[in-house]
């Protein structure tokens, strides 16, 4: 049966709790590949607002909304 839990990269493999723990190496690139992510994540949705101005504001009037009916 093949396993599941690994992916493509070996680097990002899940291993099990047996298994050894992934070196510094490793960790490492995978903050480096997370911090990427999320700058990419940023710039896109930084560019959506300036392309969609009029759905962010809607948003945003939306999210005060939401704010001011909780309670806490």
């Amino acid at each position: 049966m093949p396993d599941h839990k690994r992916t493509d990269d070996p680097n990002d493999a899940v291993l099990s709790a047996e298994g050894p723990a992934p070196d510094a190496g490793a960790q490492a690139a995978r903050r480096r590949r997370r911090a990427q992510f999320l700058r990419d994540l940023h710039e896109a949705k930084e560019l959506r607002n300036r392309v969609q101005p009029r759905r962010v504001r809607a948003e945003r009037m939306r999210q005060a909304l939401r704010m001011r009916t909780f309670r806490w």
